[in-house]
């Protein structure tokens, strides 16, 4: 894969992920049950900490470090994930929103840059980019979907 067609494959699920939400005003999208008692700000935000955690991770992983164990740092995945949303409720969800455009214009940046051998086959790095992104992304976008059917939105 070069990174034209990394960047694509992240684009396009990201795409389908920002029109699930497009049109629900900030009552709708903090509004919670979207999945468990998560809204979709909240949904959102868990998006971004993964994106900033890819962002954190990656140059690591370049250099050949391994990433702390979630299960060592926090309690494990779930924690993390709990942490994270926990962290988001303290802000607006405009706050949130324009967060999650930020830490995704600057995961895009670097990996525009990204050495061309990490992102051509399988490695370590490029599972990273899968795990966070375009694999992760489409799990979001559907629940947001059934939910805003649920709704009648």
């Amino acid at each position: 894969m070069n990174r034209e067609q990394l960047l694509k494959k992240i684009d396009t699920p990201w795409a389908a992920l920002r029109a699930s939400y497009a049109g629900l005003n900030e009552a709708q999208l903090a509004q919670p049950g979207v999945t468990g008692d998560w809204s979709v700000i909240d949904i959102l935000a868990h998006v971004s900490a993964w994106e900033n955690e890819a962002l954190t991770h990656l140059p690591h992983i370049l250099e050949g470090k391994r990433p702390p164990k979630y299960s060592d740092l926090y309690g494990g995945i779930d924690a993390f994930n709990a942490l994270k949303v926990r962290e988001s409720r303290a802000v607006s969800p405009a706050e949130v929103l324009t967060r999650v455009e930020a830490t995704h214009r600057q995961l895009v940046d670097y990996l525009e840059s990204a050495p061309a051998e990490q992102l051509a086959t399988e490695t370590r790095f490029r599972r990273r980019i899968r795990l966070d992104t375009y694999s992760h992304y489409p799990i979001h976008t559907q629940a947001i979907l059934e939910w805003r059917k649920q709704q009648g939105l």
